[in-house]
């Protein structure tokens, strides 16, 4: 089963349950888009996804391509081939992005990775993304803008070519200009061997990156699933229709 599965998830932080019952596929050769309000749990998600080690995971499944990878490290799930690009970057002092790039790629391949090879590929990720090469020799998002680190992760995505990639809030803080960047390396790498959650509150993303599949969260599980037409609906109306009718059907 080539997919990105979560199964009646259910995971707490601090003794608080933030996840309760989360149930998502995201197949392989397709970009799902999950949307909600603030504090809906949408990056608790992502996070999980990662394997961030502060939140436990109290009940149900995460499988990759069939098999659950609930007891891998961050690392180990990284190297099955899934992708967080962060809300937040973090700024990594002393690492420039070339060898963070060129190490990362040969820990996802597992081998060595020769200098013409990662050329070949960082040339023509940042061709696509419109940057210079003298952002390589940058100390990983020290000192970026909010676009600079969101354009990086990006490149990451292109240079690595993940499975998988879950995009939490990738348009965040982006001008027009920045977010259709963004939007262009997520398009580049759709195909048959890529699939991809694309965590966001806005519709504005979603006309850049056409979703094939819309998932909408509240108070920590999925509430409801359409096309993309269900994110235009959001755009128009909000959320509170939507949490009126849940509400009701409860």
């Amino acid at each position: 089963m080539n997919q990105l599965e979560i199964r009646d998830l259910w995971a707490s932080i601090d003794g608080e349950t933030i996840l309760k019952g989360v149930n998502l596929v995201v197949p392989k050769g397709q970009v799902h888009a999950l949307m909600g309000p603030n504090g809906a749990g949408k990056s608790t998600l992502g996070k999980i996804l990662a394997g961030d080690p502060e939140y436990v995971v109290e009940k149900g499944d995460i499988l990759l391509d069939g098999e659950s990878i609930l007891d891998l490290s961050p690392d180990e799930r990284a190297r099955k081939g899934l992708f967080l690009a962060f809300q937040y970057p973090v700024e990594v002092p002393g690492v420039t992005i070339a060898n963070f790039l060129r190490l990362a790629l040969q820990a996802k391949l597992g081998r060595e990775v020769g200098v013409a090879e990662f050329w070949t590929k960082v040339k023509k990720a940042l061709e696509l993304l419109d940057w210079d090469e003298s952002y390589l020799s940058r100390h990983l998002n020290e000192g970026f803008s909010g676009g600079e680190k969101k354009r990086n992760e990006i490149l990451q995505l292109l240079v690595l070519e993940p499975a998988y990639a879950v995009l939490d809030e990738t348009d965040s803080g982006l001008d027009i200009d920045a977010l259709k960047v963004v939007a262009r390396g997520v398009n580049a790498m759709r195909g048959p061997n890529f699939g991809a959650l694309v965590i966001t509150h806005y519709q504005r993303l979603l006309n850049y990156i056409v979703p094939d599949r819309v998932h909408v969260m509240m108070d920590g599980r999925i509430v409801a699933e359409g096309g993309p037409e269900l994110a235009l609906e959001l755009e128009a109306k909000g959320y509170e229709w939507l949490w009126e009718r849940v509400k009701e059907e409860a």
